[in-house]
């Protein structure tokens, strides 16, 4: 019983941390972007639409929009030097 007590709270510690590294590891990329995945620095490819996990703190994923960006241009006047 004793040996239980004082085992319970490292236990407790190291299930606590796997979860977080677990929720650190999924990433979702949505349909209208695309995941680029680095492995220390380096490309490691581009994943599509989806749900992924990476390795913490070896792999990052940059997400990347494809989305078309449009901007209104207001009329302008130019001067020429004709």
């Amino acid at each position: 019983m004793n040996l239980l007590t004082g085992f319970l709270p490292i236990l407790c510690i190291l299930i606590v941390g796997l979860i977080v590294l677990f929720a650190a590891s999924i990433r979702v990329v949505q349909e209208y972007e695309r995941g680029v995945i680095f492995r220390l620095g380096r490309v490691m490819g581009a994943r599509g639409p989806g749900l992924f996990l990476i390795i913490p703190f070896i792999e990052r994923m940059v997400k990347v929009d494809l989305r078309t960006i449009t901007l209104d241009v207001p009329a302008q006047e130019a001067i020429t030097g004709d």
